[in-house]
């Protein structure tokens, strides 16, 4: 006698589904046409990416310098806490050759490579191992003309700084905004004074291209730690003040309406020149972390903003040897660089400090690692699969096959 045969709702099905990483529905993508086709609705691809919001499951690129080739690469961490967060596989940027891109984000699981001395970015999904090359600004160069010398100056240098990548809402777009440095100088002189010029330049996905909009009077001074994007708006350190007059701002962009404004950062958080304060993401909230600038034992004090005021969560006291904040892992867990320049880990639950076993002595540029949170995402961003050409992924000896 034939067992009778029990089918499961669409809707019941596609709920558990959108539970799986982003691997397992790549390859279930040639189980039939519906199920493909399925994976790509908006609908199905929120609920995929905030189930691991829900769960936290992050994945954490340290991003780093190699040593022989002097090229960056990211090293791609294991999330689970019994491997103590082993090196699984290293990722190259053929793309970026020759160059040192800074990397923005992650929005939605994209993440943003910019070179800041040339006109190159990119977006890339390293869950879908989609990767979009952006194309160069069409946007002129204003000329200067310096009353001093009488003369029109020669753009001499055009840098690309202190960018964001975020989601505008309204517009259901993706964004990056850069801030363009214009150095001019008079070619006739032996040794010219360099003359700077600013321009805020903002690229739209939905569109594929760069616009101008107008410069805020500040300019970001510093960089963030991994992300500075929440909820739509951008944020970036500012300052006003001379030496031992300094006053922390910070400075925000507002993807949805274009507007920048400022905000100040509370005194009881910490002041300059003491204190360093480094902006970050917190638990998709804007926190800043606080330590002091000179210091044997280094203690930190984590700030977290919610609707303008500011709250200590928590404060991490007297970790001898510890240089700098690489940013957070799950569950609060705080990466810290060494005065070795070692990748330390703080966990959280438990106030040790470990080491981590990532042989961080072989990199070049070791001060300047960086630590890069994501949450698998199925979002789609009309690139192109990754190849050689743009991105090599080489497992470690300690991963699994699964990559």
């Amino acid at each position: 006698m034939q067992r009778p045969r029990f089918e499961l709702p669409e809707a019941l099905v596609m709920g558990i589904l959108s539970k799986l990483p982003v691997k397992s529905l790549t390859r279930f993508n040639c189980v039939c046409k519906y199920w493909c086709s399925s994976f790509q609705t908006p609908h199905f691809i929120s609920n995929n990416y905030h189930n691991h919001l829900e769960n936290n499951n992050l994945n954490l690129l340290l991003s780093r310098c190699d040593g022989n080739t002097f090229q960056l690469y990211f090293s791609q961490l294991s999330n689970e806490k019994y491997q103590n967060c082993i090196v699984k596989q290293n990722i190259h940027l053929p793309f970026f050759k020759n160059d040192l891109p800074s990397v923005y984000g992650a929005c939605h699981g994209l993440l943003c490579l910019l070179d800041p001395s040339k006109d190159k970015a990119a977006i890339w999904n390293p869950s879908t191992r989609e990767f979009k090359i952006l194309p160069p600004s069409s946007i002129q160069r204003p000329p200067y003309f310096s009353p001093f010398e009488e003369t029109y100056l020669t753009l001499d240098d055009v840098a690309f700084n202190h960018a964001a990548f975020g989601f505008d809402s309204k517009t259901d777009d993706y964004k990056v905004i850069r801030f363009v440095t214009l150095t001019f100088v008079n070619s006739e002189e032996e040794y010219p004074h360099p003359h700077f010029m600013y321009q805020v330049e903002l690229y739209s996905l939905r569109s594929n291209s760069w616009k101008e909009i107008p410069c805020p009077d500040y300019k970001p001074t510093e960089t963030t730690l991994g992300n500075n994007y929440v909820d739509g708006i951008c944020y970036w350190k500012t300052e006003t003040g001379a030496y031992l007059d300094f006053r922390g701002l910070i400075l925000s962009f507002d993807m949805g309406n274009q507007k920048f404004s400022i905000l100040p950062i509370p005194e009881f958080v910490g002041s300059f020149p003491e204190y360093y304060v480094d902006l970050l993401v917190f638990n998709g909230s804007l926190g800043a972390i606080v330590y002091p600038s000179e210091r044997i034992d280094t203690s930190f004090d984590l700030w977290v903003t919610s609707e303008g005021v500011w709250t200590k969560q928590f404060n991490i006291k007297s970790i001898s040897g510890v240089v700098h904040p690489l940013g957070f892992g799950k569950n609060g867990d705080l990466f810290l660089r060494d005065k070795n320049d070692e990748v330390l880990l703080f966990d959280a639950s438990t106030e040790e400090l470990k080491e981590l076993e990532i042989n961080t002595y072989l990199d070049h540029f070791r001060f300047a690692i960086s630590l890069h949170a994501y949450l698998e995402s199925l979002v789609r961003i009309n690139g192109i699969q990754e190849v050689e050409k743009y991105v090599i992924r080489q497992p470690t000896r300690n991963a699994s096959n699964e990559y």
